[in-house]
Formats: C-alpha cells, sequence, structure tokens
C-alpha cells in the first residue's frame, strides 16, 4: 500500500508540473504576438489554440483601437477577409451533402448566364482570339481555383459589397476565361462570387440568409455575419497599415467594404465579406475535425469532408507559400515546409488579407487561429507574426500530448 501511494503521489506530482507547463506554454502563445505589438507591427491580436474541443490558450494581446486604448478582448470581432472562402465552400457541400446540387455539375446548370462561356485564346493591341474551352466550367472548378474565371473578372468601380452576387456572377459569366478549367491553379475572388449565386438560386434566399440557415445558426457562430450589428460593431479590431513616413501602423479601413458596415445597402461578399471571432471559428472548425458533426447532429457528411481535404491540384502550384496544395474551398498542407514546418500534412485552412489564418488538422483534431488586423502585408500567409504564431501554437499542442486530455 505504501507503494501505491508513492506511485499516486509521484504520478500527481507529475501530472501537475506538466500543467504548470501548459500554462506557461498557452500564456507563450499571447506573449509571441505581443512581441509585434510592442514593435509596432500590429496593434494587438487574438490567438486560440485547442485540441478539438478542449481549449489550450486563448489569448488577447494589444489593443482593439490603438489611439483610444481600448483593449483587445477575447471575443473582439474581427473581419476575417478571404477566410470567408471556406465558410461560402462548406455550405456548397452541404446542399452536396442533401442532394441540392453537385459539385461536378457545370456552373450553367444553375446559372444559365455561363452557357457558351468563351476562353481567351490571344490578346494583341489589334487582335483578339476566342474560342470554345473543352469544358464547361464545373462548381468544382471554382471551388479548387482552377476554374480559369479571371481574378479580377469582378474588378470594377467601388467596393466588392456594393454588386449583388447576382451582378457579379453576370461579370463573370461575361468575361472570357483565361485558361482552360481545370488545367491550372489562380486565384479567384470571382470564382467563389459565383459559389455564392449558386447558393441563393439553390436555396431561393439571398446569401446572407441562406449561410445563417446552413451555418451560422446551426453551429451556434453566434457573432459571424456579413452585416454586423451596431453592437457587434462596438466590438470590431480596427484595422492598421504601416506609414513609412510616420513609421508607424495607421487606421487603413477596410477597402473591399463599404461603410458603415452595418449599412443595410451592404450586399454579401462571398469571397471575403465575413466578420467572425476566435470562439465562431473554434466552432467552426471543431465540426471539420469532429467527423462532421456538431451540436448532436450530423451537419457534413464524412465522405463529403474527406473530399473537401483531398488535395485536388496535385502538382500544380497552388496557394501563397511552398508546399501547399487546393482542397475544396480550403487550402491543404502537401509538404510541410517554412512557415508551415510545424504543421501536420494534411492540415488544411485558410488566411485572410490582414493577417488572419485559421488551420486545423482532421487527424489529430489540433485547431490554430490567430486574428489580427494588419493591411498592406507583403503576404499575409507567410507574415512572421504568423510564423511566430505556430512556433508557439506547437509547443501547447506537444505539451497537452502528454496529458489525458479527451479525443
Amino acid at each position: 500500500m505504501k507503494i501505491r501511494s508513492t506511485f499516486m503521489k509521484t504520478a500527481l506530482l507529475f501530472a501537475a508540473l506538466l500543467l504548470s507547463m501548459l500554462h506557461a506554454r498557452a500564456d507563450a502563445v499571447g506573449e509571441a504576438l505581443e512581441v509585434f505589438v510592442k514593435e509596432g507591427h500590429i496593434a494587438g491580436a487574438v490567438t486560440l489554440v485547442a485540441k478539438r474541443e478542449q481549449i489550450l490558450s486563448m489569448q488577447a494581446v494589444g489593443w482593439q483601437v490603438l489611439e483610444t486604448r481600448k483593449p483587445m478582448e477575447q471575443d473582439s470581432l474581427f473581419w476575417i477577409a478571404s477566410m470567408t472562402k471556406p465558410v461560402i465552400a462548406l455550405a456548397i457541400l452541404m446542399l452536396h451533402d442533401d442532394g441540392r446540387l453537385d459539385i461536378h455539375d457545370p456552373v450553367e446548370r444553375y446559372l444559365p448566364e455561363f452557357k457558351g462561356q468563351m476562353l481567351l485564346q490571344e490578346k494583341s493591341d489589334d487582335r483578339v482570339v476566342l474560342v470554345k474551352p473543352a469544358r464547361p466550367v464545373t462548381i468544382k472548378d471554382l471551388l479548387t481555383h482552377t476554374s480559369g474565371i479571371a481574378g479580377n473578372a469582378n474588378a470594377e468601380p467601388g467596393p466588392a459589397d456594393s454588386r449583388t452576387p447576382r451582378e457579379s456572377a453576370v461579370i463573370c459569366a461575361l468575361t472570357p476565361l483565361q485558361f482552360e478549367p481545370g488545367s491550372k491553379w489562380a486565384y479567384s475572388n470571382p470564382g467563389i462570387n459565383t459559389l455564392g449565386r449558386i447558393i441563393e438560386v439553390v436555396t431561393g434566399e439571398d446569401l446572407s440568409k441562406a449561410m445563417s440557415n446552413y451555418v451560422f445558426r446551426p453551429l451556434n457562430m453566434k457573432n459571424t455575419t456579413f452585416l454586423p450589428t451596431s453592437k457587434q460593431i462596438e466590438k470590431l479590431a480596427v484595422s492598421y497599415k504601416m506609414d513609412d513616413e510616420l513609421r508607424r501602423i495607421v487606421p487603413s479601413g477596410i477597402p473591399y467594404l463599404s461603410e458603415p458596415y452595418t449599412s443595410t445597402k451592404r450586399q454579401p461578399f462571398g469571397a471575403g465579406g465575413l466578420f467572425s471571432t476566435a470562439e465562431d471559428l473554434h466552432k467552426l472548425c471543431l465540426m471539420m475535425v469532429s467527423g462532421g458533426e456538431a451540436n448532436r447532429r450530423k451537419h457534413l457528411s464524412k465522405e463529403t469532408l474527406a473530399l473537401m481535404f483531398q488535395n485536388h491540384t496535385g502538382d500544380m502550384k497552388a496557394g501563397f507559400v511552398e508546399g501547399m496544395g487546393m482542397g475544396l474551398g480550403l487550402q491543404v498542407v502537401a509538404r510541410p515546409t517554412g512557415v508551415t514546418a510545424k504543421l501536420s500534412a494534411g492540415t488544411a485552412g485558410h488566411g485572410g488579407a490582414h493577417g488572419t489564418q485559421m488551420w486545423f488538422d482532421p487527424a489529430s483534431g489540433s485547431i490554430q487561429i490567430m486574428l489580427i488586423q494588419r493591411a498592406g502585408l507583403p503576404n499575409g500567409d507567410a507574415s512572421p507574426m504568423r510564423q511566430a504564431f505556430h512556433d508557439a501554437a506547437a509547443k501547447v499542442l506537444q505539451d497537452a500530448a502528454s496529458l489525458p486530455l479527451e479525443n
């Protein structure tokens, strides 16, 4: 009995030491970002590291509003920009699971304006040659950015939320394809906007309402929206850019969106119009790493999830950092290297224009979310903030693996 008692005491002491170490590592995630706050690169940040539902670290550092020294809080609201894309993709895949559409269908089946879309074969000062593509663009092409739809097809004057999804889709349909569908990867906001219009046509609802009904309400994402309320805007983290003359960051606004952000005249921008919080994004990621289940309900089949996480671009150059492939609306780490070196192959996620990041590993259940609002980064997916965050998060996850957390 004495030996058993000694063993139990030793085990408890060891567990206490591990917990102490985990807490220290958790604090270190915020500290890693606080360095960039003190150096004036960002105003503030919210970070979250989790193993499925177990939140191992959630930190808020710096300022939500730098000028008034309003502190950043864990529930601060962020413009998540292109992290909107996987959320739109999720709704498309839910409709696929429900049999309301098929991702292998041509886009023209749902949007007749795409019938007869041509391919730009040659263009010079005095000559333009258009030809019929080998096949029409499919929904899957849109999801993987391999459609050939030009990245500037919606580049009309004014913010991106000044046009309805229908108007954006019509512009895409009238713009010749830049390459044969499925032949290469080229990032396309207009392609994702077209998915938003398909969601409207299939559901018979405007995009904001359809996303609420299919994704936000079922996953209890209470603060994820295209059109934030006045109360939600009070929690909005201000976006900043570096002023080279002043040598400090200054407010940048969100050039893609119209102000005020609460205006009901604004249109849902499918490629990058969502606002959200770390807590809501954790709920989204948790469903993804839980076999499509959340709140005792099946939201997406395991087969469709597997298709979503699959690398559909093979050896094509895809993404904005080395070693990436493209899933369905998600980027997938095919070969961990550089900024993704601490992530496992198969980890999926997406970044946003102002440096936001969301990555999760379906195999291990690890979830990593970093929210900042920094415009003008040379490459938000390769920012030093992201590197520091992943490095610190990896230590938290490594320590957590030594503890008896629930799987």
